[in-house]
């Protein structure tokens, strides 16, 4: 190796940048804003590609890198965010240096940073050429003598006197830029990474990170010998803009030769991405009448290239404006931001309600030529705005109303409004500004056709107002746009007509109130209630009659109205209420059709002293002895103050006996107590005579009769029992014959009791013996019968029996039969058969019979002399298996089957066959 050997070289073939960091530098102890260095250098190629990243500025705000913004004193260079410096366009470096300042501004404060980058083409500097480094500056050294070509020693080395000695400082390895896309072939060598170690010992050489050992596996490889890292396929900065590996070198036991060193890989973009609107369609709307450069909508379309480079720069334009009325350039839009406004006047909602525009994104800045383009739609809506005012169609309406009539729909006021229907600025609000000082009508909104019916809201009267001139106006619900003025034709006049109908008669004072006493004689005029007509242009007569007169007491003159008395008021009748007596009466006039009112008269009846007092309470009872108690008196008056109390009680001179066993003691003006005069007064009812007198004028009296019981008492004064029978006038013997009586009673219900048990039980006793009402036979069938079914049981089966031992079957009473004996009803009249002698055997009668009903048209269609559900005693009848009825045949029984489980006997003796 030559002397230069200490010095790290560095070599790209494809492309590359070096930069050298001062790790040396001590830290500031205050923050201070501005760039790390005054001025940056890096090793450059003489090609550049488009978007290759060269070098990273550092700036330090000190609160932030928020509002920072950077530009360059160059148009082939740029700086993005991160203070990455990278290339505008493709282009070939003509000299050995450009240099160009990098400005970093706070956009808050308008405050200014600058810089300087130095980008040197094919210059080799070595640290140790006796120049010195100016100050601030930071500069990249290569060895005169480099390795191979593209070899990257990442390990630099330094030489002391005895040989190498190791820096204080590493190298930073510069960005490995590779473009996306790459067609190959692959595997494509990268670079190669070597120790100046290899030559003394073998190094086996290895990477790790994201695309190398971690997911995305194997998109980097290196040979582990020679150090040559290769990409092993097409690389897609939209899926990974960078990767982040290590190098690593270690010696054939494993063992760490070097440290690690960070490789930065850069893929370049490529313009492969079309941008994308987020919407295909996108709705917008602008008021009719906008001026123009009024804001509509904003459309946004995404690349996903880089968009620090042309290739993810997107700009917009307007392709097409349908329609193009009434220009064909209605709108604009902001080719970076998107934001659509109008550029011409004329917006008119009445002539065009929608736009359809069609905008187109493309990338590289716009240009036509090499960017890629894609379209959306926007929809604009031009909204309405209160631009015309509604206007009547005719200069006047008329309509006509009959009077006292309400709610009635007099005339239809019709306008024309341009505006969107059924919105503010179309539905319309009427008002009557002059014509009805009196509130009679008002204008509704139809809410449908937008028409003002004009409505009667007060009643109208022919005879006050024969017709009525109105002035409508009409507005919308929204104000109008400004700068449009209301139209002359926005009001409009309204003749209405008022239709004479004839009017029932009103008493004019309704409710009538008079007042007078009470007990006025018949004949009597009361006062005249008259009713008013009001048609006055009518010639009309009015007729009264009583409508409601609950007493009859009153009498109306048909045709003035004067009342007067049928019979004598009375104002302790049932029919006043509160001394008011109340009646109601008719007035009707002549017209057509005739019509009638009603008027009620109240009579307020003043009350006179024509009521006796009455005695309260009309029953008492008071012990025999005197002193003990009194009984407490009092009066009740259906008269009013002052003809009422105070009431003055007396007791009767006649007859003697009043005054001498009774006396009468003053409470006060309305109570009076009555005691036992005498010392003892035998027990008894006795009825005591007071007069009671009212205070009226002239007063009236009663004499009432109280019944008082006289009984013996207890110590607390009350009657006893047997002194409170003694003195209702019962006699020792009245009572114990009372008692007799009661015990005879409670005798006869207890008899009736224990015959009601012993019936119950006897009952029970004779559970075979029922009614006939409750016999349940024809409803339960016995199948272990032999007959022919429930027809047999009207049939009597007595003809069966021996004659000669008929005698002595016993009679049983009416009405009580055994329960499983066969019920006896009425038996069907057949024709009369011939008379034959009876024989003694039975089988020749059955015989006799059988013939009978074979030769008898009239039989029923069935045997009814298989009944046999009697079984008497000491019958000599022989077998009756061999009968056979001469008119019956072969039958199929097999149905019997499908009966079910109850007819299962039947169907096995008549449908199974013959046996063997």
């Amino acid at each position: 190796m030559t002397a230069g050997a200490g010095v790290l070289l560095l070599l790209l073939s494809l492309s590359g940048a070096l930069r050298a960091h001062n790790e040396d530098l001590t830290t500031r102890e205050t923050c201070k804003a501005g760039f790390s260095e005054d001025d940056y250098t890096a090793l450059i190629s003489q090609n550049i590609l488009e978007g290759e990243k060269l070098l990273q500025v550092k700036f330090s705000s000190c609160v932030g890198t928020k509002g920072m913004q950077y530009e360059t004193s160059s148009v082939d260079f740029k700086v993005g965010a991160d203070g990455t410096v990278f290339a505008t366009r493709e282009l070939q470096v003509p000299s050995e240096q450009v240099a160009f300042t990098v400005t970093a501004w706070d956009s808050q404060t308008a405050e200014k940073w600058d810089a300087m980058v130095r980008l040197l083409v094919a210059q080799t500097v070595s640290p140790h050429s006796g120049h010195k480094s100016q100050k601030g500056k930071k500069t990249v050294a290569l060895d005169p003598s480099p390795p191979p070509k593209d070899t990257l020693l990442p390990w630099p080395q330094h030489q002391n006197a005895n040989g190498l000695r190791r820096r204080k400082r590493d190298w930073v390895i510069p960005p490995i830029n590779v473009p996306e896309n790459s067609r190959g072939p692959f595997p494509q060598q990268l670079v190669r990474i070597r120790s100046d170690k290899d030559n003394d010992i073998p190094i086996r050489y290895s990477i790790t990170g994201v695309g190398a050992d971690q997911p995305p596996m194997e998109v980097f490889s290196i040979d582990s010998m020679s150090g040559r890292m290769y990409v092993t396929r097409p690389m897609d900065r939209e899926e990974h803009a960078s990767y982040h590996l290590r190098a690593h070198a270690v010696d054939m036991n494993g063992n760490k030769v070097e440290n690690p060193i960070d490789l930065y890989i850069y893929v370049i973009d490529m313009n492969d991405n079309r941008p994308e609107f987020i919407n295909q369609v996108y709705n917008g709307s602008v008021d009719e009448g906008s001026k123009p450069g009024t804001y509509v909508m904003t459309v946004t379309a995404n690349d996903a290239d880089d968009s620090t480079t042309a290739n993810g720069m997107v700009r917009y334009r307007i392709v097409t404006q349908t329609p193009q009325s009434p220009s064909q350039n209605m709108f604009t839009i902001n080719s970076e931001t998107g934001d659509i406004v109008t550029v011409a006047a004329g917006l008119d909602r009445e002539k065009v309600q929608q736009y359809t525009v069609i905008v187109q994104a493309t990338d590289m800045e716009g240009n036509l030529n090499y960017g890629l383009s894609n379209t959306a739609t926007a929809i604009i809506t031009v909204t309405d705005v209160n631009d015309n005012p509604p206007e009547f169609t005719a200069s006047t309406f008329a309509g006509e109303v009959p009077e006292n009539r309400m709610e009635t729909v007099v005339a239809n006021l019709t306008v024309m409004d341009r505006d969107q229907p059924h919105s503010p600025n179309w539905n319309a609000v009427y008002r009557i500004i002059s014509g009805d000082p009196s509130g009679h009508f008002s204008v509704r909104t139809d809410p449908v056709t937008n028409e003002g019916m004009v409505t009667v809201v007060k009643a109208v009267d022919y005879e006050l107002n024969r017709a009525f001139m109105l002035t409508v106006m009409v507005s919308n619900q929204a104000p109008l746009a400004s700068g449009i003025q209301m139209s002359f034709q926005s009001t409009a006049g309204v003749t209405i007509s008022v239709m004479d109908i004839n009017e029932a008669p009103y008493f004019p004072s309704n409710h009538k109130l008079i007042r007078l006493e009470e007990g006025v004689p018949p004949g009597t005029v009361l006062t005249t209630f008259s009713a008013v007509d009001p048609d006055r242009f009518m010639q009309q007569a009015v007729r009264y009659s009583k409508l409601s007169d609950p007493a009859n007491w009153l009498h109306i003159n048909a045709t003035n109205g004067q009342i007067t008395t049928a019979a004598v008021l009375d104002r302790e009748s049932l029919y006043t209420k509160n001394n008011v007596y109340e009646a109601t009466f008719l007035a009707a006039d002549n017209g057509i059709p005739p019509a009638s009112g009603t008027g009620t008269l109240q009579i307020y009846l003043i009350d006179i002293n024509d009521n006796a007092p009455e005695l309260l309470p009309k029953e008492a009872q008071i012990c025999e002895k005197p002193n003990l108690n009194a009984i407490n008196i009092t009066a009740a008056d259906a008269d009013v103050d002052p003809n009422i109390g105070p009431y003055v009680f007396e007791l009767p001179f006649v007859p003697a006996a009043v005054r001498k066993n009774w006396t009468i003691t003053r409470l006060n003006g309305d109570y009076a107590q009555l005691r036992l005069r005498i010392l003892y007064l035998e027990a008894g009812m006795y009825d005591v005579p007071i007069i009671v007198t009212d205070s009226g004028n002239p007063p009236l009296s009663n004499t009432s009769i109280i019944k008082v019981k006289v009984c013996p008492c207890d110590d607390n004064g009350d009657c006893t029992t047997i002194g409170a029978v003694a003195a209702a006038g019962l006699s020792t013997g009245a009572i114990v014959a009372i008692l007799i009586c009661i015990l005879i009673l409670l005798t006869m219900v207890l008899l009736f009791v224990v015959w009601m048990k012993r019936r119950e039980k006897e009952r029970h006793t004779k559970q075979l013996l029922i009614d006939p009402e409750d016999d349940v036979r024809d409803n339960i069938l016995k199948y272990d019968e032999e007959g022919g079914g429930e027809e047999d049981q009207d049939y009597d089966l007595s003809q069966l029996q021996q004659p000669e031992a008929m005698g002595h079957v016993p009679s049983k009473a009416p009405g009580v039969r055994r329960v499983d004996e066969r019920p006896v009803g009425a038996e069907p009249q057949y024709p009369i058969r011939p008379m034959v002698p009876h024989p003694g055997d039975i089988g020749d009668f059955i015989n006799e019979g059988l013939r009978a009903a074979d030769n008898d048209p009239t039989a029923p269609p069935y045997d009814s002399l298989l009944v046999f559900d009697y079984e008497g005693s000491g019958s000599t009848a022989g077998s009756v298996s061999s009968l056979n009825s001469s008119s019956s045949g072969d039958q199929d029984y097999d149905y019997l089957n499908d009966w079910g489980p109850r007819f299962k006997k039947l169907a096995d003796m008549y449908g199974g066959g013959e046996e063997d």
